[in-house]
């Protein structure tokens, strides 16, 4: 077998073992020396075994990439040529490590006799993208065809191990020698001719000569949690952003509705939670009402009051005020996370999962014994989770009079407006700066209404368009809420959303403040006063309308309230994703959500509250 053939053999291997371990989708990234990946991929394509994207940019490829294996919950690989395009890879991948999303990053590389001798386009790309992976491996230094079928199918079973056991970036380095393209008369007559292999991977063989792995991070297994909560004494869930893989949620969910049945506590459920709206106990408002309206029980001690803690930590520095203050039982649970995800370091954490955790398990193992029935508790000592729940209603109402869906456009309106307009169900991504963080204050009417995503695993901006158009290819119609820097950031990811095979139902919703609105609530002062502009909020004068209709997407403006309900309709029956546009006054609405908070404050501290 000739040279280009047996590397179009050896790539087609890869990609069918990576299938049969559930691989369904492939961004593919263009470049010569990755030909081989290019061919079998698209080959596999038209057989209807793979889904296959293509993209120009590295960068906007890996983020379309983890979207969509955030929304499936298995890899979605990708593959680029050599050289800089690797490093490109590193931003997503930094985020699929930090927010526990199983990604696979497979980049062609030149032959050992080509490295480190001055040839082009040939870098230490095997080590760009170490620091973030579960794991890391080669292919055979002489090129990816010396190595057996079973080999090859061996690497794809440990590769897709060690992206999906403790979910995260994997990446193979995959060394192909020239010559690298066969004819298109050998590329008929070898599909002509294909056939799967029917190697099994249980038979494995050794790597072969010159090839090299490395687990990069390697985690044990849960020990039982040293810190058991009595249901029976007060205490308080918080629930954090979800961070598992979707296959997971519903049993999450269900130890939840136990613990809480349980218990009786009331949850502060983080919009990006895996919380249902059918959940009982949720304090909508906690981000307003915090950390001075939420009272603890009557009698019960700082000291005293338990912690349930589920996930990361929430995007709230008021929480986190609320949580130093506690200094009782703390118990944090993750979902397979053994990296500590307690910046306040108060907390126990155990990393086996909400619905594993030894309390839960033993509820439910016991509601299928003749036990007699809970005795409810005194009415006293619920008494102080009641006051918080009238709390958190006559706020949501007072906010349903404050920030009607009419007049002026205003971020925090807004917000209110789009939890009440939005069709149930809708998913829905956050870009990780101010929508995140106003979602979660003021749409108090959506909470487990819709599934919710804002990648705040490292909390950048880069990729939010592409990470919100990967969501939409496996959910189907979403929406994603972003500011204009950070939709200006992930520019180039307009080229994938005016592919043809790489765009979804996405509507973007913009609100444009004209730079950086998150700087604007921050206590960031700058002198002269003018310096402000130039060195954090920083304006663009680039046209977001004019720069999308370049790539063919649909646009429209909106300038008030009003008109939000006909334009999401419009922005909805788009076949394709389409942009809407909303202008806002970020310094005004800095001093707005200032306003409200002190509005929150008098009005809890009212007598007519606690007597209604």
């Amino acid at each position: 077998m000739t040279r280009p053939l047996a590397n179009l053999q050896a790539a087609v291997v890869l990609l069918q073992g990576l299938h049969r371990q559930g691989l369904e989708r492939v961004v593919l990234c263009p470049g010569s020396r990755s030909g081989p990946l290019a061919l079998a991929a698209g080959g596999l394509a038209r057989a209807g075994l793979l889904k296959l994207t293509t993209a120009l940019d590295e960068r906007s490829a890996a983020f379309l990439a983890v979207g969509s294996a955030t929304a499936s919950g298995r890899a979605t690989a990708v593959i680029t040529t050599s050289g800089t395009a690797v490093a490109n890879l590193l931003p997503a991948a930094v985020e699929a490590d930090r927010s526990s999303q199983p990604l696979l990053l497979l980049t062609a590389d030149r032959p050992i006799r080509l490295k480190h001798c001055g040839a082009n386009q040939t870098v230490n790309q095997e080590q760009f993208l170490q620091p973030v992976c579960r794991w890391c491996a080669s292919g055979p230094d002489v090129g990816l065809d010396a190595a057996s079928p079973p080999q090859l199918l061996q690497l794809a079973k440990q590769a897709w191990h060690q992206a999906h056991h403790w979910p995260g970036p994997v990446h193979l380095n995959l060394p192909f020698e020239e010559p690298l393209h066969p004819s298109a008369e050998q590329q008929a007559a070898f599909w002509s001719n294909w056939s799967p292999v029917q190697e099994s991977i249980d038979c494995l063989e050794s790597p072969p000569a010159g090839s090299a792995s490395m687990a990069v991070a390697s985690l044990p297994g849960p020990l039982a949690p040293e810190l058991e909560l009595d249901p029976d004494r007060p205490g308080v869930v918080v629930a954090g952003p979800w961070r598992g893989l979707a296959d997971q949620r519903p049993a999450f969910e269900a130890a939840l509705h136990r613990w809480q049945q349980r218990s009786g506590w009331p949850v502060l459920v983080d919009p990006l939670a895996a919380v249902p709206a059918t959940l009982a106990g949720q304090v909508r408002c906690w981000d307003l009402l915090l950390p001075e309206q939420l009272p603890l029980p009557a009698g019960v001690a700082v000291n005293e009051l338990q912690l349930l803690r589920l996930g990361p930590m929430p995007a709230s520095r008021r929480l986190e005020t609320w949580l130093q203050r506690c200094t009782g039982p703390h118990l944090l649970i993750t979902e397979g996370e053994e990296r500590s995800l307690d910046p306040l370091q108060c907390a126990c954490q155990w990393s086996g999962g909400l619905a594993r955790w030894p309390q839960i398990q033993l509820q439910a193992n016991e509601a299928c014994l003749p036990l007699p029935p809970v005795e409810p508790q005194p009415e006293a000592d619920n008494a102080w989770s009641a006051l918080w729940q009238q709390r958190d209603r006559r706020i949501a109402a007072w906010l349903e009079q404050r920030l009607p869906v009419r007049g002026g456009m205003s971020e925090p309106a807004l917000m209110f407006a789009l939890s009440r307009l939005l069709p149930p169900g809708l998913p829905l991504m956050l870009a990780a700066s101010s929508p995140v963080r106003d979602w979660q204050a003021f749409a108090v009417a959506d909470r487990g209404l819709r599934p919710c995503f804002s990648f705040r695993g490292a909390s950048g901006i880069d990729g939010t368009l592409s990470l919100g158009l990967g969501l939409a290819a496996v959910l189907g119609r979403s929406l994603l809420i972003t500011g204009d820097l950070a939709l200006l950031h992930d520019s180039n990811g307009w080229l994938q959303a005016g592919h043809a095979s790489g765009s979804g139902p996405l509507l973007i919703l913009l609100i444009d403040n004209a730079g950086g609105g998150i700087f604007q609530q921050l206590p960031v002062p700058a002198a002269p006063a003018e310096a402000f502009e130039q060195l954090f909020a920083m304006p663009q004068k680039t046209d977001p309308l004019a720069l999308a209709a370049a790539h063919g997407i649909a646009t429209r403006q909106i300038a008030c309230l009003d008109d939000l309900a006909s334009a999401l309709e419009w922005g909805l029956s788009q076949s394709g994703p389409a942009l809407l546009r909303v202008c806002t006054d970020r310094q005004g609405d800095a001093a707005l959500r200032t306003e409200l908070r002190r509005e929150v404050l008098e009005i809890t501290m009212a007598p007519a509250l606690e007597s209604s």
